[in-house]
């Protein structure tokens, strides 16, 4: 292999590489813009989390002054009354950080006095990683398996791409999250190969 073809190859093995890197980290979100984690923010949790699309391996941080406030990860049906005696998790820290290891909704309230009373609580619907796109038989019935895990009644995630105005605190996320493509690699590395062998014949 000469030195011209060893650098071809090592650039798509670069390219490659930071794709599967970008997508294992994920991105950082700041939960309600500027405002951050308080009782009336200039818009609401739930239409913030509309205006954004969230996957496997992004993370929320929660802004507000230490020991005034907390989160409270909590299932739908405390999420609806703003029960806080049995939260899946706490987070007391200041600004917290929590981490979507998986698809689906997530519910989150204050658990500081009557804060998720008066409003102070956000739904959050983790999009679901496609590995490879479904084939259904047109003599079948069964529905072809959705690409979005089903969202809570009062909010759906957004179907536009990621917006910014400036108050998140990562980039737009990717189009796939949590593990590359493994179709997108296959052609990236088909491409390098393809570009090698043409190269090779000059």
């Amino acid at each position: 292999m000469d030195r011209q073809t060893m650098l071809i190859a090592s650039l798509c093995l670069l390219v490659i590489s930071a794709g599967f890197i970008e997508s294992c980290y994920g991105y950082t979100f700041r939960v309600g813009g500027k405002d951050g984690w308080v009782v009336d923010p200039r818009e609401s949790y739930n239409h913030w989390a509309e205006r954004n699309r969230f996957q496997v391996n992004d993370s929320l941080v929660f802004k507000y002054k230490k020991g005034l406030d907390s989160v409270m990860v909590v299932n739908e049906e405390a999420y609806h009354k703003c029960n806080k005696t049995n939260p899946t998790e706490t987070l007391n820290d200041d600004n917290p950080v929590f981490k979507f290891k998986r698809s689906g909704p997530f519910y989150f309230i204050s658990g500081h006095g009557q804060k998720c009373e008066n409003g102070e609580k956000l739904i959050v619907v983790v999009m679901a990683v496609r590995h490879h796109v479904s084939i259904v038989n047109s003599t079948t019935t069964a529905p072809p398996t959705p690409a979005i895990a089903a969202p809570a009644p009062e909010v759906a995630p957004s179907a536009m791409l990621h917006a910014t105005d400036g108050t998140e605190t990562g980039a737009p996320a990717p189009a796939i999250s949590g593990v590359a493509s493994a179709g997108s690699v296959g052609l990236m590395w088909g491409l390098c190969l393809g570009l090698i062998l043409v190269l090779k014949e000059f």
